[in-house]
């Protein structure tokens, strides 16, 4: 379960972003940089671990469910990996409005990554070991 910092750093942005706001105090985009730092580069570890699954697992590479989480989760790195790069600059300058639009679509990426992830578990039966006394 290498996803979970990723995801909570991801949605832990867009908190901060939105403290940021409601507050405009600067501990807010500091504490957004590095969860948005932290949450890129775990969710690159994530994604080496998620690649080779779905490339070396035959029963996972059929499904469409896995691809099409494959891309979500893809494009969810990519723009938490754009949201930590503005933000290493000047990160007051940036947090508003682009920061936090990058963050609420990261965290929208996450819910449809998660959403496919969720069905290749309860649709497919992707990770479960079901023993032969159930």
């Amino acid at each position: 379960m290498m996803v979970t910092f990723p995801i909570a750093l991801v949605i832990s942005t867009l908190g901060c972003d939105i403290f940021y706001w409601y507050t405009a105090d600067p501990f807010w985009t500091r504490a957004a940089l590095w969860a948005s730092g932290f949450a890129f580069w775990l969710g690159i570890a994530a994604s080496i671990a998620g690649t080779a699954e779905l490339l070396l697992v035959p029963g996972i590479r059929k499904r469409a469910a896995s691809w099409n989480h494959a891309v979500a989760a893809v494009t969810m790195l990519s723009i938490a990996g754009l949201n930590w790069g503005v933000r290493i600059g000047e990160a007051e300058a940036v947090v508003l409005p682009l920061g936090l639009g990058l963050s609420a679509l990261a965290s929208l990426f996450v819910g449809i990554a998660g959403w496919h992830g969720g069905k290749l578990v309860f649709d497919h039966g992707v990770g479960i070991m079901v023993s032969s006394k159930d």
